[in-house]
């Protein structure tokens, strides 16, 4: 059995917070100007040091957005380390400057738990997404976009270990709120349009799942244009249902046209390309292609390597479907090392009883 991989969305945490510095700047104009100088010296130093102070809160925001941004640009490039460190220092910054309890650290929590789940890390994740769920439920009440980005979060994490139900509930009160507080067509509602389509798709509902995937699609066309990146991930998505239920011919210009916007938006080498790779490869293997197949695999599998490391459970799909594709061309000598590093990884990543690694040593066993 073939592994796909499609693309969930999570929602990353950006700040609202207002930067203040030009009301600071203003107000040091009007007390040069008007604060008469019979006043006394001492209460203008007092004033002008208060000024001074809230720079340097200002400055200090700043730096920890400033970080926060960085973290996020480095995820999207792939160097996932990297990220993780510079989001923890933008989470050291904040907590420095508003307290443990404060939005601000919601919205770092929220992109380090989406950082943490990259790496498998899911005690981690689930632990920063409940963190920002509690201040944001208690800054905003429990009905605020902010929430149903915790709640968006922590459905997706449901969902990665295999919570489903758990994972339907909270996707279905995200929509529901997202819904009230943003509209029909917003670009946010596409997400969990098509987040909860996905978790359908994977249940087997079908029938529920595609009039989700379409309308998501059809948001973000009319919202976002036709080559944005989120285009990508709604192809790729619907593409793959459509697979399930047999219409190759539909699926594959959806595949070829999600490749295209993420090479063209992330570059050649980045993990999400590797995901469109290895789904446009499935399609061509399943369709009696497997020369056309076996180049993108292969590629997909140098993709993973390089941004994850050789035990990352994305590395061990890639290496379950070349295996697989190995056999049907009857190279199963080549094949079967493959299969059997793949199900390594995922028994000391996801565990012996988790059912993505039944099914490959299912697999191996058969083999």
């Amino acid at each position: 059995m073939c592994l796909t991989k499609p693309v969930l969305q999570e929602k990353l945490g950006y700040s609202s917070f207002l930067q203040t510095r030009i009301i600071s700047n203003w107000l040091e104009e009007q007390m040069k100007k008007y604060m008469p100088k019979r006043y006394s010296s001492y209460l203008r130093i007092f004033c002008f040091a208060l000024l001074f102070a809230g720079r340097l809160v200002f400055a200090q925001l700043e730096e920890w957005q400033v970080f926060n941004q960085q973290a996020m640009n480095l995820y999207e490039q792939g160097e996932y380390d990297q990220a993780i460190t510079t989001a923890q220092k933008a989470l050291a910054l904040a907590e420095k400057a508003f307290g443990s309890h404060h939005p601000n650290i919601a919205t770092v929590m929220n992109n380090l738990a989406l950082l943490y789940k990259t790496q498998q890390r899911y005690i981690a994740a689930e632990s920063s997404i409940r963190r920002a769920l509690e201040i944001d439920e208690k800054a905003f009440g429990p009905t605020h976009p902010a929430v149903a980005r915790d709640l968006n979060n922590l459905a997706q994490l449901c969902q990665d270990t295999n919570r489903l139900a758990e994972a339907e509930l909270l996707m279905k009160r995200v929509l529901e709120i997202d819904t009230k507080s943003l509209g029909q067509n917003h670009p946010d509602l596409a997400v969990d349009l098509n987040n909860l389509a996905l978790l359908y798709k994977d249940r087997g509902r079908y029938a529920e799942a595609e009039p989700l995937m379409r309308r998501a699609l059809k948001i973000n066309e009319n919202s976002l244009g036709s080559d944005y990146l989120h285009l990508a991930r709604d192809l790729n998505n619907l593409a793959q249902l459509l697979k399930a239920t047999g219409r190759f011919a539909e699926a594959e210009p959806l595949m070829k046209k999600g490749l295209e916007i993420e090479q063209k938006s992330k570059g050649k080498d980045h993990p999400h390309v590797a995901i469109q790779l290895s789904n446009l490869a499935r399609l061509l293997k399943d369709t009696n292609r497997p020369a056309q197949a076996e180049p993108l695999m292969r590629q997909a599998l140098e993709i993973d390597e390089k941004a994850f490391g050789p035990a990352h459970p994305s590395v061990a799909r890639d290496l379950n479907n070349l295996a697989l594709l190995l056999k049907e061309t009857n190279r199963r000598d080549e094949g079967r090392p493959l299969l059997e590093r793949a199900l390594k990884i995922f028994e000391e990543s996801l565990g012996p009883q988790h059912p993505t690694t039944k099914t490959v040593s299912q697999t191996l066993e058969a083999y």
